[in-house]
C-alpha cells in the first residue's frame, strides 16, 4: 500500500483483517470476561451448601447475598467506565480484575450473611468495572464487518465462566467444602490481572481521542495493519466521530443519543431482572422440587451452555441485520422461562431442553445487548456509556433476586415463580423492537450511506 500522509484510524480498523494481533485482544478479553462470569455467578451454586453449613432457617435469607454483587456493579460499572475513558481501558481492566479477584477470595473468611453481603458488594464493583471496558476495547479493535460478531462472541465467554461453578460445586464441594469455589475464583482472577498487563494493548482509538500519544498510535496502527506504509510525519485522525470534551453523563442524552440511551437502560434493567432471578434461584428451586443438589447445579449450568451457543449464533445476524434478531430472542424468552417450573416436575430430559432454550434466548439477548452498548457510543465516552447501561441494569439484577426471595418467603409455588420470572421479557420485547428500528436508522442506514451520525472531528496527532 502506498505511503499515507493522513491516517484515518477508524478506517484502518474497519478495513483490517482479523490477524493475530486482533485475535489476541479478543482471546485475552474473553478469558478475563470468563473469570468475571465465574465470580459473579458462583454464589448461586455455592448457596445451597452455605445455607446448610451456616444452618440458616430459610433459603430466603440469602436474597441480600444474591443482590449484593449486582449492587456493587451499579457503582463499579460507571466508576471504572469513567476511569477507562479518562485513563485508558487497559488500566481500568487491570484495576477491576484486582478488585473482583481479591474480594472473591475474601469470601472464604466470612462466617455470616452480613459479612458475605459486604464482600460480595465489593467484588461486584470490580466485576462491573471489567464489563464496559473489555467491550469498549474489543469494539475499538474489531473491523466493522465483524464487529458485532467479535464483541458478542467475546462477551459470551461470561456465560462459559458462569457455567463452570456448577461442575466445580458438584465435584469439589463435597470433598473440600464451599470455600474451594471462591478460592479458585480469586486465584484465577489475579492471574487474569497479570495477563492484562502482559498481553492487552491500550485502545488505539483511545490514544487518538486523548491526543499526545502519537508514538503509541503509530505502533498500534502498524500492529493492526502491517501492510500499511506510513510516512514519518503522518498524522492520525478519526473522521467518523465528533470531538467531545469532558466525561459528563449528559453526553448520553445529546446529539440524538437520548432514545438510544433510554431504550438500552430499559432493556438492561428488564433483562437482568429476569436473568438474575432465573439463575440465582434455579439451583435452590430445583432442589426444593426434589432434584438432588448436585444434579440441580449441573442442570442450571445448561442455562449457561444455551447462552454460550446463543451468543455465538447471534453475532453474525447482528452484523447482517442489526438488532432485529436480538429482539426476536426476547420474544422466545417469554414462553420458555415461564415453562421451567412446569416441566421440572414432568421430565428431566424435557427440563434440560427448556433450560437450554431459556439460556439461549435470555443470555443470547443479554450478550448481544451488552455488546451493542459498546458500539453505539463514540470513543470519547464509550466505556462511560456502556458502564451506565450496566449500572442502570443493576436495578433489575438487584430486584430480581430480592423479589424472588420475597415470593419464596410467601410460599409461592415453583410453577408460579417462573411465570413471574417471564414477566420482564413480556415487557422487554416491544422495547427491543423499538430499539431495533433506532439501531437500524443510526448505525446501519447511516453507515451504509457513508454519512456520519454526528458532526465529524478531524483532530490530528
Amino acid at each position: 500500500m502506498a505511503n499515507a500522509k493522513v491516517i484515518d484510524v477508524s478506517a484502518v480498523v474497519d478495513e483490517a483483517k482479523v490477524g493475530t494481533f486482533v485475535l489476541r485482544v479478543v482471546i485475552v478479553a474473553a478469558f478475563i470476561i470468563f473469570l468475571d462470569g465465574f465470580d459473579i455467578n458462583n454464589i448461586g451454586y455455592v448457596a445451597p451448601a452455605m445455607i446448610r453449613a451456616w444452618q440458616l432457617p430459610d433459603a430466603s435469607a440469602f436474597g441480600p447475598v444474591f443482590g449484593a454483587s449486582p449492587l456493587g456493579i451499579l457503582f463499579g460499572a460507571p466508576l471504572l467506565g469513567y476511569i477507562g475513558d479518562r485513563f485508558g481501558r487497559k488500566k481500568a481492566i487491570f484495576i477491576a480484575c484486582l478488585i473482583f479477584s481479591v474480594f472473591t477470595w475474601a469470601a472464604v473468611l466470612t462466617s455470616s450473611v452480613r459479612e458475605l453481603v459486604m464482600v460480595r458488594f465489593l467484588c461486584g464493583i470490580g466485576i462491573g468495572g471489567v464489563m464496559p471496558n473489555v467491550i469498549a476495547l474489543v469494539a475499538e479493535y474489531a473491523p466493522k464487518r465483524l464487529r458485532a460478531t467479535l464483541v458478542v462472541v467475546m462477551f459470551s465467554g461470561i456465560g462459559l465462566g458462569a457455567a463452570m461453578p456448577g461442575p466445580v460445586a458438584a465435584w469439589l464441594i463435597p470433598q473440600y467444602g464451599w470455600q474451594v469455589v471462591f478460592t479458585m475464583g480469586g486465584v484465577l482472577g489475579i492471574l487474569a490481572a497479570l495477563l492484562c498487563l502482559a498481553a492487552l494493548p491500550e485502545s488505539i482509538k483511545y490514544f487518538v481521542v486523548r491526543q499526545g500519544h502519537r508514538a503509541n498510535v503509530l505502533r498500534l496502527v502498524q500492529a493492526v495493519r502491517p501492510d500499511l506504509a506510513i510516512d514519518a510525519d503522518a498524522s492520525f485522525v478519526m473522521r467518523d466521530e465528533k470531538h467531545y470534551t469532558g466525561l459528563s453523563p449528559k453526553h448520553l442524552f445529546r446529539d440524538g443519543y437520548a432514545p438510544v440511551t433510554l431504550c438500552l437502560w430499559v432493556l438492561f434493567a428488564l433483562n437482568l431482572m429476569g436473568y438474575f432471578f432465573l439463575f440465582n434461584w434455579t439451583p435452590t428451586l430445583l432442589a426444593s422440587a426434589n432434584i438432588p443438589m448436585a444434579k440441580a447445579a449441573l442442570f442450571t449450568s445448561v442455562i449457561q451452555v444455551g447462552g454460550l451457543i446463543g451468543g455465538w449464533v447471534i453475532g453474525y445476524p447482528m452484523d447482517r441485520f442489526g438488532y432485529l434478531p436480538v429482539a426476536a430472542m426476547s420474544v422466545l424468552a417469554i414462553p420458555v422461562v415461564g415453562a421451567i417450573g412446569y416441566v421440572g416436575t414432568m421430565s428431566e430430559p424435557l427440563l434440560i431442553v427448556v433450560l437450554f432454550l431459556a439460556g439461549f434466548s435470555v443470555l443470547g439477548f443479554n450478550y448481544a445487548t451488552n455488546g451493542v452498548s459498546g458500539m453505539v457510543y463514540p470513543t470519547a465516552f464509550r466505556s462511560l456509556g456502556s458502564g451506565w447501561c450496566f449500572a442502570v441494569g443493576r436495578a433489575g439484577s438487584v430486584s430480581g433476586p430480592l423479589i424472588g426471595g420475597v415470593l419464596i418467603g410467601m410460599h409461592v409455588s415453583v410453577q408460579n415463580l417462573y411465570l413471574f420470572a417471564a414477566i420482564p421479557y413480556l415487557i422487554c420485547a416491544p422495547v427491543a423492537f423499538v430499539f431495533a428500528a433506532i439501531y437500524h436508522r443510526r448505525l446501519v442506514v447511516v453507515a451504509d450511506l457513508g454519512v456520519p451520525a454526528v458532526a465529524l472531528s478531524q483532530e490530528a496527532l
